[in-house]
């Protein structure tokens, strides 16, 4: 069985209240790595910054 098919099997075992819980938990993680990959595209920015600024020129 996939990670996916245990996921699946497993929530649909839940109450709804749980359910939602779950729902908010993946949320807030996709939330978690959006902010991340942000913050890492931040650094890249600023690290290469005089770089980025003479390939606009």
């Amino acid at each position: 069985m996939s990670l996916a098919e245990k996921l699946i099997k497993d929530f649909e075992e839940l109450p709804e209240t749980q359910k939602k819980e779950v729902i908010d938990f993946v949320e807030f993680l996709k939330l978690k790595n959006q902010k991340r990959l942000e913050s890492m595209m931040d650094e890249v920015i600023l690290d290469n910054q005089e770089a980025l600024e003479e390939l606009a020129k």
